[in-house]
């Protein structure tokens, strides 16, 4: 039996609250604190001016997942994924690989040719679900968890990241 999935559509200004409460309650590895934490990286400019490059699935009028992406100005032919989040009784079933998708549907009408994304190096899971959406790494300065390339102090001292690039014109590629 399949269960579809929520519908998609473009994120909206008004998302933003509720986008912001699924990352203080979705990411439960974490303590409240941290979570807060981690919902400042999405300030509501993204949804505000970056709307259509941003997606929701949504439910019976809840948001269920997201992916907040944007098509930079400075680099025509790449686009970045910024924040993506999944409710835990949805993950497994779809959602991030149709966002994602979407996403990169959107970028190559829009005439993007890489889609370039960062996680943390201890985010096992977020690494392992870039790899299997087509993602390379891009080499870094260091080696973390894993035997992962890391870019040491890339979000500032102490935040390292791991760097991903995925062609969308079928180019060569990086690491998998």
């Amino acid at each position: 039996m399949t269960t579809s999935l929520p519908a998609l559509r473009h994120a909206l200004p008004r998302d933003h609250a509720a986008v912001v409460a699924a990352v203080q309650t979705w990411w439960t590895d974490r303590s409240p604190a941290e979570m807060r934490e981690l919902s400042l990286l999405l300030p509501k400019l993204f949804l505000q001016f970056f709307s259509r490059t941003s997606l929701v699935c949504e439910e019976e009028g809840a948001v269920r997942a997201f992916l907040v992406g944007l098509h930079p100005p400075d680099a025509p032919d790449e686009a970045y994924i910024h924040f993506v989040g999944v409710d835990p009784a949805l993950r497994g079933r779809g959602a991030g690989r149709e966002l994602y998708e979407a996403f990169f549907r959107g970028a190559v009408a829009e005439g993007r040719t890489v889609v370039r994304a960062v996680t943390s190096p201890s985010n096992a899971r977020s690494i392992a679900f870039h790899r299997a959406m087509g993602f390379g790494i891009e080499p870094g300065d260091a080696v973390g968890p894993g035997g992962v390339s890391v870019h040491t102090d890339y979000d500032g001292p102490g935040l390292d990241r791991v760097c991903f690039l995925r062609r969308l014109d079928g180019g060569p590629g990086l690491i998998r």
